[in-house]
């Protein structure tokens, strides 16, 4: 089978080969732009297009000495040619990746935090299992564009816009309000979410977008955030975790962030019964960590099996969910 695939890509497909022509001239606007970048003579490219109006019987582009413009047949047409070739390309790397081992290199981004802490052990055990896969792992708090950035894979946490990627729900988001032993001897522990109004709370700057359901409970002030206060402000929720376990006050970080220190003693969650009950807080219906990947990329086959993998080493419910759950009930008995 592989001798067969192999003979049938090197043979040259006129449709999709117009049909690229086509989508490439509507992103360049010039059939000179699109012959320049390769490398072949303007009446090529202008050949390939004017078959495919002939193909489907309508003109595509409006063409004048000064610009070129698509018309409203080709302004329908080039989201489904973008599709079908789309489609097309990930069929083949499909085919093509299920005949061997899974080889190359995968690219992957994933926020810092995140990153350092659950994508970083699970793409080692990932490589230990696939030896001819080689990882690119980029850990940045920046939004990352796939389609600029050539990325095959990006680890997303919140609520996702709507967009052309795939996407794969990896996790559920909940936050926590924990504060250190050291400092609820000193303050108090607050039995209620409402009495937060009375503690130091460490919480994102002003500058920064606030994350969704940061300082939100359920049934509380209506599901909108708390106008909590305290003396410690940043953008970067590693100093805030810190900053609660050097005792300075309250946070609301997620679960996978702060269930180390749970686990370790050093933090205390102030309402366990939000942990249980977070599955049916608003923000976790619509907030989650999503895997996204770009459809019609070569590496399709490979990065949906670092995705599944991923979904496999996370488990259900998550590992840090079931430390954070058992710590709990260790405190209930």
């Amino acid at each position: 089978m592989r001798t067969s695939f192999a003979k049938y890509e090197k043979q040259k497909s006129p449709v999709i080969d117009n049909l690229q022509a086509f989508i490439d001239v509507a992103k360049k606007g010039s059939f000179s732009a699109v012959a320049k970048s390769r490398n072949v003579a303007v009446s090529s490219i202008s050949r390939q297009v004017d078959a495919l109006e002939v193909s489907l019987g309508v003109l595509l582009f409006h063409r004048s000495s000064r610009r070129l413009l698509l018309t409203d047949a080709g302004e329908q047409f080039l989201p489904r040619a973008i599709g079908i070739v789309a489609e097309l390309g990930e069929a083949k790397a499909a085919l093509l990746d299920a005949q061997a081992e899974p080889s190359g290199v995968l690219s992957v981004t994933a926020p810092a935090a995140f990153g350092r802490r659950h994508v970083a052990p699970a793409a080692a055990s990932f490589l230990q299992q696939h030896p001819l896969i080689e990882l690119d792992l980029h850990f940045s708090d920046q939004w990352i564009d796939l389609s600029s950035n050539r990325m095959d894979v990006a680890i997303r946490s919140g609520a996702l816009p709507d967009s052309d990627l795939t996407a794969t729900r990896l996790a559920p988001v909940r936050r926590l309000a924990c504060a250190s032993p050291d400092y609820l001897a000193r303050h108090g522990h607050p039995a209620r979410p409402e009495d937060l109004l009375q503690h130091s709370c460490l919480t994102v700057s002003s500058t920064s977008r606030t994350p969704t359901g940061w300082w939100a409970f359920q049934g509380v002030n209506k599901g909108k955030a708390l106008a909590v206060q305290g003396r410690l402000r940043t953008d970067d929720t590693e100093a805030l975790l810190q900053g609660a376990v050097a005792g300075l006050g309250v946070v609301h970080l997620a679960s996978w962030l702060v269930s180390d220190m749970v686990a370790a003693g050093r933090l205390v969650c102030l309402f366990p019964d939000s942990h249980h009950d977070s599955g049916h807080a608003a923000e976790t219906q619509a907030a989650a960590i999503h895997a996204v990947r770009l459809k019609g990329r070569s590496h399709a086959a490979k990065a949906q099996l670092f995705i599944a993998h991923l979904r496999k080493a996370f488990g259900s419910p998550t590992y840090w969910d079931r430390a954070v759950s058992e710590v709990l009930r260790h405190a209930a008995d």
